[in-house]
Order: C-alpha cells, then structure tokens, then sequence
C-alpha cells in the first residue's frame, strides 16, 4: 500500500530515536521563537499522510496551516516543477519577462472573484506580503492614508502586517508600528454580548465600524476594510453574509475599498475556489482579494487581485519584489489550479464538510466540552470549553498532544478552538480514521 493510501500507524514512542536526534539539533540550531509545536519530524508526504523517519505514519490535518488543500506529492505537481526545473529557475519581472507568470496571472484573473470588468495580478511569495501590497494599491488608488482591520485578525508578520494582526503575541517588542491601522470588533457570534439574537449582533457589528468612524477615523480617510472571511489564527470564526453584505454597503457609500484576505481560505477550501465567489454570486464581492498558502502546492507564492481600475494607479516602484511570480511556484501553481478545476476539488471540499459536520454537531450534543461547531465548507473549527461556557485552551491542549500520539495532526485557533483543514485528496477511510482518533483524544482529555 502506497504512503498516500495508508492510515495512521505509530509504531515507536512519538518521537522515535530518529526523529528526536534532529529534533535536538534543530534545539541547537534553530532560534527557539521558531517553535516547534509537535515533536514530529517529516521524511517523506503523500496525500493527507506524511511518514517520519522511524516510520511512524501521520495523516496531516494542519497541512502546513492551510499550505497543502492539493496533497503532498501529487504527480502532476512534481512533474510540472521537474520540467520548469530543467528550463529555467528564476527570472525577475522587472528585468526579463517570464511567460509563466503572465499565464498564471491570466488564469487567476479568469476566475477572480472581485469587482471589475478586467483584472491585474500581483505576484508575491508570501501571504504577509500580498496583504501589504493589497494595503499599498488601496492607498495609492484611493488616494488615504487609512485602513480599518478587525479584533481577531492575523495578517502576517511584517512591520504593516504585524500591526494590522490583532494578537499582540505575534508582535511583542516589536514596536514603534506604523500608523494609520484602527480596529473594529469582528462579527464572532457565538461570543456575540448578552442575549442578542443573531441580527441583533450583526448590527451592533456593524454598528462598530459606524463608530469607529467618529471616534478613531473619518470614513473619507479610510482607503480600505480589511478582513478573512473566516478567521484562521483568530479560531475559524466566520463572517456572516450578511455582515459582509452592510460592509460591503459601508464601503461603497463612502468610497472605501473592501479587501478579502483569502490566504487561508483560498483555493477550494470552502467549496468554491474562494470564499470571495459566494460574495460575487450574492452581489457584494470585494474590490481587491490576496491568496496565498495552498496557491502553489507547496512552493511560495501568493498574489492581489483587483480590477485595472485599481491596479493602474500605483506609482511604479511602490510594489514589486526579487523572487515574486518565481518559474517554478508558478508552474506549480497552473497544475495545481487545473487539477483542482479537472477534478473539481470544491465539490470534494463540500463532501468532507457534509461527514465532518454531522460528526462535529453530535459531539456538541455528547460533550458539553464542544460548545461551538462553525465554519465553512471544510474550514471548521471547533471551539472547546469550561463549565461556565469560558475558553478552555488547557483542554485544547491535551487532546492536541493525545490526537498526536495516536498518528493525528491537528491544531489549536484562538486559543480553544481545533481548527480542520485536511488536505481535500483525503480517501473516506483515512477521514473516518482522522474523526476516530479526534474523538478518542476528547474522550481521554476531558
């Protein structure tokens, strides 16, 4: 049996000898911020499973966060890079112009769930990168300086994008930020105030954001509202249609430029391509969308999408990069978005949520630990907690060290919540197997 159609197998203590020697090397050599979450090491990956050194065989629920919706090791990728390989590595745009890029870009625009007639792509590396330079087109096309982001944010790790990320954790000491970055609180319902109803506390949401232009900055100073439209390190919270609907109003009564930040929910994950395409079919897509993370099957890569409108307003000079639209991300990329067109990834995406949340809503019922099940398509997050309804990250904790004993990777969100994201090859036994140790490691951590 192949890697790729095997089940979890631990067949030594976790780590084994192996893998714990180049854990402690990476002790000596590997700058301690850089934490290592799992006592896990990677040899080889196929599909939703990886394999260590000692042989221990895990299926992959975190997937890089978000980085591999296609898969390890799918043949169409790897050979894709191979033959790129053999041509060319790197060509900088701003010097020679490499063809695939423009492909790729021009296959982006094709599906691009935003605003516009005609689209322009910037190519980038990272995901923190594509939302600081969605954050400099915004500002040179409307000609502001400000930009409104939300409590339970996570944008990146950039000077910028450190600011515009809510958890202070990520950006400890790291100060004097830029200015111009104001907060409003994101619609998470289930921790919606006092005994609001579900419309009551979208409005109060929105209410916020009306504020926040009184009390930090005029609407006319605000070039853009940013926001994931399902949370990621903020605990998979994700925000209702019709919240984005009034920002979506917001922004056009006052000339604002509303921007999705698609670097974890991109590419098929939540049974579109993007969550930005039940925007569009709705009527209140965004005018400026970035992806990253599973773009690229494994390779960086990542992008800004927006009409020309927009794009053809930046000063020349004020975005750009070395290795942005790289030769071999980018023919990785083209396989990878025609694989998950050929064999219509969403609908798999759609399938595993449909199994996962009927499973995820009985342990709600069984465990009074589950007290919120949400997500999109197979973006779910799970949030666990104590008696008096408080979060309970030590119990979050427990069952992610327990799953990982038993030959399942999973991870933490906001503190007390278990994020979902499997690679969307997963078969239905390794899903069943996944959902069999999750529940298991509940059981044993309550």
């Amino acid at each position: 049996m192949s890697l790729g159609e095997s089940l979890p197998k631990i067949v030594t203590e976790i780590p084994g000898p192996k893998a714990k020697a180049i854990l402690e090397r990476r002790a000596e050599i590997v700058p301690p911020a850089i934490r290592p979450l799992y006592p896990v090491v990677i040899e080889r990956g196929e599909g939703a499973m990886i394999e260590d050194p000692d042989g221990n065989i895990f299926l992959d629920w975190v997937g890089g966060v978000g980085v591999m919706n296609i898969g390890y090791s799918q043949p169409e990728i790897t050979e894709a890079i191979h033959a790129q390989a053999g041509r060319f590595l790197h060509s900088m745009m701003n010097i020679t112009t490499n063809p695939l890029y423009i492909e790729y870009a021009e296959a982006m625009a094709a599906i691009a769930p935003v605003r516009g007639g005609k689209f322009q792509v910037m190519l980038a590396n990272s995901g923190a990168e594509a939302v600081e330079n969605a954050v400099k087109i915004a500002k040179s096309s409307t000609g502001r300086p400000n930009i409104i982001v939300f409590t339970g944010a996570f944008h990146g790790r950039t000077a910028l994008t450190m600011t515009m990320t809510a958890n202070k954790a990520y950006s400890f000491g790291m100060g004097p930020f830029p200015d111009g970055i104001y907060r409003a609180e994101f619609p998470y319902i289930y921790r919606r105030p006092g005994k609001m109803s579900e419309s009551e506390a979208i409005h109060y949401y929105i209410k916020k954001i009306e504020e926040l232009f009184i009390n930090a900055s005029p609407a006319q100073h605000v070039a853009a509202i940013v926001f994931e439209p399902v949370q990621g390190e903020g605990g998979f919270v994700p925000a209702p249609f019709e919240w984005v609907q009034a920002v979506r109003g917001i922004c056009d009564k006052h000339g604002i430029l509303m921007v999705t930040d698609e670097i974890q929910t991109g590419f098929g994950r939540s049974g579109r391509m993007f969550v930005s395409d039940y925007y569009k079919e709705a009527g209140f897509a965004p005018d400026i969308m970035t992806f990253a993370k599973s773009a690229a099957g494994g390779l960086p890569l990542s992008g800004v999408i927006a009409s020309k409108e927009i794009t053809e307003k930046v000063a020349p000079g004020t975005i750009g990069g070395t290795f942005n639209g790289n030769a071999l991300a980018c023919a990785s990329a083209l396989a990878l978005l025609k694989k998950m067109q050929d064999e219509d990834y969403p609908a798999k995406a759609l399938a595993i949520a449909d199994k996962c949340m009927k499973r995820f809503e009985d342990w709600k019922n069984k465990y009074k630990e589950v007290g919120d099940v949400r997500g999109i398509g197979a973006m779910i997050g799970v949030e666990f907690v104590k008696d008096d309804n408080t979060p309970d990250p030590d119990l979050v904790n427990r069952i992610v060290a327990a799953a990982c004993a038993k030959g399942l990777i999973i991870e933490a969100a906001g503190g007390n919540s278990i994020r979902f994201l499997a690679p969307l090859c997963i078969t239905d036994a390794q899903l069943e197997a996944g959902l069999g140790i999750y529940e298991q490691a509940i059981a044993e951590s309550i």
